[in-house]
């Protein structure tokens, strides 16, 4: 009797992740149909993770920045209505790990993820170790953090006071 045998397949890393090439992205498609109520219709431009490190690697320490300051900043460049809402909070992450991946390696030169913040200022529990990483490097820049019940409701106390010109 043969036995079959699964090749298991190796997991890409973060930084895999961030460097891989997208051929064809940027890329401006019609906003789908099932979006429009939510940001509107026409066109958005769909980024790369490398376009979101590489901005992500410009917010100066002391500054800040969200997720939608992101987004219009990119869809001002590429002259669209919109930047994808999901592509964009993904490639953001995929930055987050990718910059503890590097940190991990012992590089100096990583992306201030930290900087990035979710809409109202709130941290974000999907980048690595949490809202309580995510609060300590803050806190190690200088910023107040208000803490909430929930891990969702952390936030950067006058967040809008500290965010960059795009």
């Amino acid at each position: 009797m043969e036995v079959a045998t699964i090749k298991k397949t190796k997991k890409s890393t973060w930084v895999e992740k961030r460097e891989k090439e997208a051929v064809g992205y940027p890329k401006i498609v019609e906003i789908p149909n099932r979006w429009a109520n939510t940001i509107g219709d026409g066109k958005m431009v769909i980024l790369t993770p490398k376009i979101i490190d590489n901005f992500i690697r410009k917010i100066p320490k002391g500054k800040l920045a969200t997720i939608n300051t992101i987004r219009h900043h990119f869809a001002e460049e590429y002259n669209v209505d919109e930047t994808c809402p999901m592509t964009t909070g993904i490639f953001v992450w995929i930055c987050a790990g990718a910059a503890e991946e590097d940190r991990a390696d012992g590089k100096k030169q990583i992306a201030p993820y930290w900087r990035v913040l979710k809409e109202g200022g709130k941290l974000n529990p999907k980048y690595p170790g949490g809202v309580r990483q995510h609060a300590k490097y803050l806190e190690g820049e200088g910023f107040e953090i208000i803490r909430g019940d929930k891990d969702a409701s952390w936030r950067v106390y006058n967040y809008d006071q500290y965010l960059m010109n795009v």
